[in-house]
């Protein structure tokens, strides 16, 4: 690589490229979830986790991963606020809300599809009026009745929300950009009440419950029974109007810029 004024990692074999890289330019590190988690405890466990001892300037996708790098491993990051396309995601005043949207992909383990699916089943049997709706990935042979949509373009995605009362979202490390999305299109998420989804969402309409099947579904149903829906669902999309990628942006062009005016 040629000299720069910056050189960026964005995944942890990549950190490796540009520790040992011989080019003169500040380093940075890209982090976006907490790769170390992805494996199990092992090599690449380990691997991963070494990258944040290289001594990188971090900047990161939301608070939690910035204190985290720096409780334990010593590491000076700044963070970005997650983004929300409001242009795209929006509440439907007209639309008819009759089900609940699930966002499933087995190939990330850290999503918890299992037991999310586990919730969808005991729901279907308390609430067996109430629509499901699955997109990221195909499923067969569930044992409840569901439309199962797999990948989805954006748009059709904000039709489904607008179908929705409530989405299930869980994340075990990072969380996902979907209780955003879900949140503009006045679709009420239920997430796993974790710290990391806490600090990121940091958003009072945002449904937590612990990561139990059971509780789940309870969460699930008392969304989908609420009596006064319509104006919650009318405020949750609010709350999220004034964010934007563009936020997010100059976030990280300000994280930027600083840092390497701190290092002249």
């Amino acid at each position: 690589m040629k000299d720069a004024d910056a050189l960026v990692a964005t995944s942890w074999p990549t950190a490796y490229a540009v520790f040992n890289a011989r080019c003169a330019g500040k380093r940075f590190y890209f982090v976006q979830d907490y790769e170390p988690y992805f494996y199990p405890v092992g090599t690449n466990s380990v691997l991963a986790e070494n990258t944040y001892r290289m001594g990188f300037h971090g900047i990161t996708a939301g608070r939690w991963l910035a204190e985290k790098l720096a409780r334990e491993f010593g590491m000076q990051s700044d963070y970005f606020p997650f983004g929300c396309d409001t242009a795209l995601y929006r509440r439907d005043p007209a639309s008819k809300r009759s089900g609940v949207a699930f966002y499933a992909r087995v190939g990330t383990p850290r999503r918890a599809v299992e037991l999310g699916l586990l919730a969808l089943e005991l729901f279907a049997k308390r609430q067996p009026q109430i629509e499901l709706h699955l997109f990221g990935e195909r499923f067969d042979n569930l044992p409840f009745r569901v439309t199962n949509h797999g990948l989805v373009s954006p748009q059709r995605l904000n039709e489904i929300y607008n179908r929705c009362f409530a989405g299930l979202s869980l994340s075990l490390t990072n969380v996902s950009l979907v209780p955003q999305e879900m949140l503009a299109s006045g679709c009420l998420p239920v997430v796993n009440d974790a710290v990391q989804n806490r600090i990121v969402l940091d958003n009072s309409y945002v449904r937590y419950a612990p990561l139990t099947p059971h509780l789940l579904a309870a969460a699930l149903e008392s969304v989908v029974s609420m009596p006064d829906f319509a104006s919650v669902s009318k405020k949750a999309s609010e709350s999220v109007a004034p964010t934007s990628w563009n936020m997010a942006g100059a976030a990280v062009d300000r994280a930027f810029r600083v840092a390497l005016r701190q290092a002249l």
